[in-house]
C-alpha cells in the first residue's frame, strides 16, 4: 500500500505514472515523427476525432492552451491537410474543426497502437486493476476542472 506521505512512496507513485505515460506515448511519439509531428499534434488530433465540428476556442480549452500556442501546431495540420476548419452556419466569423480522410487515417493508426498496449497491459492486470486506473485518470483529468 502507498503512504504519499512517505518521500519513497510519493517518488515511486511519480515514476510509475511518468514511466507509464513515457510507455504509452512512445509508439505514437514514433509514428508522428516520421511525418514531422509531435506529441501537441498528436492532442491536436485527438480531441478533433473525439468532437468531430468543435471550435478552435473548444480546442483551447480542451488542450489547456493559448491562442499564441495553438497557432503553428494547427496551421501545420492544415497545411498537412490533417485537419480542416471550415466556417460555422450561424457565425462565418467562427471555424469548425474535422479531420480530412488522411487526417483520420492517422488519428486512427496512433489510437490503435495506444489500444494494443493498453489491451495489453489490462489482460495482464486484470479488468479490476483496469477500472481502477481508469477511475484513478478520471479523478486527476476533474482536478483540471476544479481549478
Amino acid at each position: 500500500m502507498l503512504d504519499l506521505k512517505k518521500s519513497a512512496d510519493q517518488q515511486a507513485a511519480m515514476a510509475a505514472f511518468f514511466f507509464g505515460y513515457q510507455a504509452f506515448t512512445n509508439k505514437a511519439d514514433e509514428i508522428l515523427a516520421r511525418r514531422g509531428l509531435s506529441r501537441v499534434h498528436h492532442r491536436i488530433l485527438f480531441f478533433v476525432a473525439l468532437y468531430p465540428g468543435l471550435s478552435v476556442t473548444q480546442l483551447l480549452g480542451y488542450l489547456s492552451v493559448s491562442k499564441q500556442a495553438l497557432n503553428i501546431p494547427l496551421r501545420q495540420v492544415q497545411e498537412m491537410r490533417l485537419v480542416e476548419s471550415v466556417a460555422a452556419e450561424d457565425d462565418k466569423r467562427k471555424r469548425l474543426l474535422g479531420l480530412t480522410a488522411e487526417g483520420a487515417r492517422l488519428e486512427q493508426a496512433l489510437r490503435r497502437e495506444q489500444s494494443k498496449l493498453l489491451e495489453r497491459v489490462f489482460a495482464e492486470v486484470g479488468m479490476q486493476s483496469a477500472s481502477n486506473w481508469l477511475s484513478v485518470n478520471q479523478a486527476l483529468g476533474n482536478t483540471l476542472a476544479a481549478s
